[in-house]
């Protein structure tokens, strides 16, 4: 009897915890699994050709991001070899700086409709948003763009997962890594969306970037390969940091392009630390044995302060 009765209690337990799975929506357990599936980078080869380098990426990404602290979102795009890497690419971030790429993009999307180039004062302010990050001269393309014609562009571009902020402010618009990979892409390649005078155009703003805003993506960039960034750096509340870099590389063949964003880091060094360890990593996976032009990292005495594209008491 003793054995009967334990047995029976230990179906019960397992029929109970059977109901008990049951009874969770499948919605949630699905959402679960793939939260954790989205922790993990995940890089696949288009081509039998290049799968073992996509495996050697995901390791290298993988040990990069190990330990570090706060939430960060990677996805890299090599064109050539058709390999894409994401780490939780679909998760969002108030944007910082980095939108001011998309606003330029919008920018020129806009005036190609309207068939007409870029007028002196479109060129001047779109060159200082871009190459110093001024904040003035986003605000000022940003109302002559018009939320709704902006709104319009992401609809255009694919980039499905970026939302304006309700309360105007565009450095609290929420991207993702993967539609960050998406503008890039629309940047470095022939598509319905960009002319290619605009591409080169902001592309070559995007080479001229200051030298004290040069971090990020850009770390580790091989010589002979040419960059394209744009960072975004901010605290919220005073602490809290985001810290993003966007950058697309090509040259000596290669073509491919690196998005980290990062959220809660304790300081801006740390989230710069954080994205160069990423960039160096790939880098170094797709253009290997080269020397290295960038060493990245923010310059010596560089303050720790906001990029201001969100007013303090936002």
């Amino acid at each position: 009897m003793p054995g009967l009765l334990s047995r029976t209690l230990a179906a019960s337990a397992v029929t109970g915890a059977v109901l008990a799975l049951a009874a969770v929506p499948a919605a949630a357990v699905s959402a679960t699994a793939a939260s954790r599936a989205s922790d993990r980078p995940v890089c696949t080869a288009a081509s039998s050709a290049h799968r073992a380098l996509a495996r050697r990426l995901g390791r290298r990404i993988t040990a990069a991001l190990k330990g570090r602290a706060g939430t960060e979102s990677v996805a890299v795009y090599d064109r050539r070899r058709g390999v894409r890497c994401a780490v939780r690419a679909d998760r969002h971030y108030d944007s910082a700086s980095v939108v001011k790429a998309t606003i330029l993009a919008a920018l020129l999307w806009r005036t190609a409709g309207e068939h007409r180039a870029l007028t002196a004062s479109e060129d001047a302010l779109a060159t200082r948003m871009i190459t110093r990050s001024d904040n003035g001269a986003a605000s000022a393309l940003w109302r002559s763009i018009g939320s709704v014609r902006f709104a319009r562009f992401l609809k255009r571009a694919g980039m499905t997962h970026t939302t304006l902020d309700p309360t105007g402010h565009w450095g609290l618009t929420r991207i993702t890594a993967a539609d960050q990979i998406t503008l890039l892409r629309h940047l470095t390649g022939r598509n319905t969306v960009l002319t290619a005078r605009a591409r080169a155009y902001e592309l070559g703003l995007m080479h001229r970037v200051i030298a004290s805003q040069r971090w990020g993506t850009t770390a580790g960039t091989p010589a002979g390969i040419t960059w394209h960034v744009k960072n975004g750096w901010l605290p919220r509340h005073g602490k809290d940091w985001r810290v993003h870099s966007i950058g697309a590389f090509t040259g000596r063949g290669r073509d491919y392009l690196i998005v980290v964003l990062t959220e809660g880091t304790p300081t801006m060094a740390y989230g710069v630390g954080t994205i160069e360890r990423v960039a160096r990593a790939v880098h170094g996976d797709l253009a290997p044995g080269t020397r290295v032009a960038i060493r990245g990292g923010l310059p010596r005495g560089a303050a720790e302060t906001s990029d201001g594209s969100v007013p303090r008491q936002a």
